[in-house]
């Protein structure tokens, strides 16, 4: 009868020894696979938490289609989920996703953190959303999205801060080509279609001749007054513009007819998007239409 007893238990000790393995097991795996999940309201930020974050984060960017218009943007019931389980949520701000909050409204969570681009910009320009084509913007930003990874992971504080140090570095490079364009072509009058690229054509000095009434018409999806529309239409017919800059993801039929008309009137063209295209990252893409830029002002300067 002792042995019997004896022997069950020993029996319930194994069981619950190898239980307790199991478990323990269990949650060491849970907490080693562990991610700061991330939701991006547009891919640029999403990238850029990406570059930021490393292993250390999963990143789900819902704006990422840079042939689609931005503001006809509607969310859905996979972005709401999405966006319900986020440890951190960044967007933009300033009227642009106004979407995205009525998703963070949809699911209260006092735990997540939400990062607020236009909150964080440091040089912001009146009636301009567009803070992420600012180098120095972005930079802050970059600053704010890590010390939220700091919060949310603080045993890698060290790998999120050489992280940061590395994307500070990168944009160098950027900063060095608006220099260089500067340099060379301070003062050049240009034409925009709206106002997404003021945030640079300004620390380039190129002198943007568009009315500011018209490009922010079609940057809120307005029809400009007919005088500005009149104007803009002069302004490359009469050839006083050496080179049109472009978003090509807010196209009405006045923009196209301006693009048409600086084809016509051999004015190159640049164009520029709010999305960031598939396969690059927010360097490659600014550099890319800076290089455009530059190539543009070379061949108007040679041509005019």
């Amino acid at each position: 009868m002792k042995k019997s007893v004896f022997f069950i238990i020993i029996v319930l000790l194994i069981i619950g020894f190898l239980g307790f393995l199991l478990a323990n097991r269990k949650q060491t795996s849970r907490l080693s696979s562990s991610t700061i999940q991330i939701v991006a309201a547009e891919n640029f930020y999403g990238d850029i938490a990406k570059q930021l974050g490393g292993n250390k984060v999963q990143v789900l960017s819902i704006l990422s289609n840079p042939n689609a218009d931005p503001h006809e943007y509607e969310s859905s019931v996979q972005d709401a989920a999405a966006v319900s389980k986020a440890n951190i949520v960044i967007k933009n701000g300033d009227g642009y996703d106004t979407w995205m909050d009525k998703l963070l409204s949809a699911s209260p969570n006092a735990n997540r953190v939400v990062l607020t681009g236009a909150d964080i910009a440091n040089h912001k320009l009146p009636d301009n959303p567009h803070i992420w084509y600012g180098i120095d913007n972005i930079q802050t930003i970059a600053a704010s999205i890590t010390n939220a990874l700091k919060k949310a992971d603080p045993a890698n504080s060290a790998t999120f801060d050489s992280n940061l140090q590395t994307f500070d570095n990168s944009l160098q490079p950027l900063r060095q080509k608006m220099n260089d364009i500067k340099t060379k072509y301070n003062g050049t009058p240009v034409g925009l279609t709206e106002t997404i690229y003021l945030y640079q054509t300004g620390p380039m000095g190129l002198n943007v001749l568009t009315p500011i009434a018209f490009e922010r018409a079609i940057a809120e999806g307005n029809d400009p007054s007919a005088n500005d529309v009149a104007t803009a239409n002069d302004q490359i017919t009469k050839k006083q513009i050496k080179v049109l800059i472009y978003n090509a993801q807010t196209v009405t039929p006045i923009t196209t007819n301006l693009q048409n008309k600086a084809k016509s009137n051999n004015i190159p063209l640049v164009t520029v998007t709010e999305t960031m295209p598939t396969n690059k990252h927010y360097q490659s893409w600014m550099m890319d239409q800076l290089n455009n830029l530059q190539q543009a002002l070379s061949t108007s300067s040679v041509s005019h």
